[in-house]
């Protein structure tokens, strides 16, 4: 009569092959907070704040962007329903050698951040300027604000002895 209990090797081959599938699915990219500063006192709840967090480019190691925004507090803002505002701005910065992990694309959303339950995000898309050896991000909120969309730009020059490559 035979054992319904896998063996050790299909356990351990088991094992294996699930783990390499979840190294290979992408983790969403998380904010480590650098900083914040209140800018109103409520009563119930957080207060109303900037906060400044730091986002490691994935595909670009060597470069970090440093976004700042509003963070809505108070008594909606401690549940999670709050509606921050649509202002941002980014500085990226070289903080260790540059090094692309694989050709880059031209135009890539590097990371983005919901700043509302319903429809709104903050964006922030690479660009790669070729002809000047340049990384330059952008950021945006995907609703609009009075007919435009708040938005900030930054750039990295990259070394000339570092080409950017770009996927075909």
């Amino acid at each position: 009569m035979k054992s319904s209990r896998p063996r050790p090797a299909l356990r351990a081959r088991s094992l294996a092959a699930i783990l390499a599938l979840l190294a290979a699915v992408p983790l969403p990219l998380r904010a480590e907070s650098v900083g914040e500063v209140s800018t109103v006192w409520k009563l119930i709840g957080p207060n109303h704040k900037v906060v400044v967090e730091a986002y490691d480019d994935p595909r670009v190691e060597g470069v970090t962007c440093y976004v700042s925004r509003a963070k809505t507090g108070g008594l909606s803002g401690a549940v999670g329903l709050a509606e921050d505002l649509a202002e941002a701005s980014i500085a990226c910065r070289q903080v260790g050698p540059i090094r692309m992990r694989e050709p880059l694309p031209q135009q890539e959303e590097v990371f983005s951040e919901r700043l509302s339950v319903l429809f709104k995000r903050l964006q922030v898309v690479r660009m790669v300027d070729v002809r000047r050896n340049v990384l330059i991000y952008l950021t945006y909120s995907d609703k609009l604000v009075e007919g435009s969309p708040k938005n900030s730009v930054t750039a990295v020059a990259v070394d000339r002895a570092t080409p950017i490559t770009l996927r075909r």
